[in-house]
């Protein structure tokens, strides 16, 4: 008869000291292979192309009359957040939620755009980065970058319901809808689907004041720098709607006192969704981030422990060694122990 003895550590957990043994194995071996084939590749750049939104915080009034066309365009149902239940009020982004205002408030609120007893509104939806995290970690191709216009598209039909881009996504943007019977996730995909009908996205076409503003991201750039370079309290023109075409709906306004940063023209390795604020944009809920996407190391990580199958074949050989070395004969037992005749 041969009977096999785990053998017990210090902390008296045989389970524990494996699963320990296992993952230092694997990690030695995976990082071994990592440091001498792993490089990061560039963070990828816009399309020359990119159409985008230009959001600018001293414009919005906070109406929130493009969360209602958000709404309307993507057939999403009301989120209410109330007791009464009397209208869609979300408080963040959703599953069923692509776009909303949020509100920055300080002391007293007395004044638009002041950090200090001030109030200032902004925009939360996709970004739709130049290096997106969400597409880098998806497995099966449910989250695509358009090679033209870059924006960020989701695939239900391709989607296998892991939510790895929830979790990659820096800015918390996709979504899993928790009741769909396949699993499914929400995002913002710039209202892709009313181009071919002579539309754009719903949250520029219908704000009133040009706080949000749709067009090719090369063009929102040149409006951003503009603007910044204006003198505050000063009046200038400001566009609504399409910025790169459709009829001029602009208007006269007088220049905020605006944060010398374009928001999103860096951030992790840029953005297609630019911001302009009066407010830190860290204080506006905006995270600070790096000009390099994570997405450029992580991907090489993954692609070159998966190639050719380095990585499982190094865990189970790492497996496969300690199991072996906690497996005892019963001829190697001490004659005092249990099952020794």
């Amino acid at each position: 008869m041969r009977t096999t003895r785990p053998d017990v550590s210090a902390d008296g957990n045989p389970r524990r000291q494996f699963l320990k043994g296992c993952a230092a194995a694997g990690a030695a071996v995976a990082a071994g292979a990592v440091s001498t084939t792993a490089a990061a590749r560039e963070t990828y750049q816009r399309p020359p192309e990119a159409l985008g939104l230009l959001y600018d915080a001293t414009l919005c009034i906070g109406c929130k009359a493009c969360v209602a066309a958000c709404k309307r365009a993507n057939n999403n149902p009301a989120v209410f957040s109330t007791a009464d239940k009397l209208w869609d009020t979300p408080l963040d982004t959703s599953g069923y939620t692509f776009n909303i205002i949020k509100m920055y408030r300080s002391g007293t609120m007395t004044t638009k755009d002041d950090e200090t007893n001030g109030y200032a509104f902004m925009k939360t939806s996709c970004m739709h980065c130049a290096d997106p995290s969400c597409v880098s970690a998806c497995p099966v191709t449910a989250m695509v970058k358009d090679p033209t216009t870059g924006i960020v598209a989701y695939d239900p039909e391709a989607c296998v319901g892991c939510r790895y881009c929830v979790v990659a996504c820096p800015f918390g943007i996709p979504k899993y809808q928790y009741d769909s019977p396949t699993g499914k996730i929400g995002k913002c995909e710039l209202c892709r689907h009313r181009y071919k009908d002579g539309h754009y996205s719903a949250c520029a076409e219908v704000c009133p004041t040009g706080a949000t503003l749709f067009g090719r991201t090369s063009d929102l750039l040149s409006e951003a720098k503009r603007r910044l370079a204006l003198q505050p309290g000063s009046v200038t023109t400001y566009p609504r709607g399409n910025l790169s075409g459709g009829p001029d709906q602009g208007y006269e306004g007088y220049v905020g006192n605006y944060k010398q940063h374009v928001y999103g023209e860096t951030e992790y390795g840029g953005t297609q969704v630019l911001k302009l604020s009066a407010v830190d944009f860290e204080k506006v809920g905006m995270p600070y981030l790096s000009p390099k996407s994570s997405a450029s190391t992580s991907e090489t990580i993954q692609h070159t422990l998966y190639g050719g199958l380095l990585m499982p074949f190094a865990v189970l050989g790492a497996m496969t060694y300690v199991a072996k070395r906690n497996v005892h004969h019963e001829d190697d037992a001490p004659a005092d122990e249990p099952g020794k005749e």
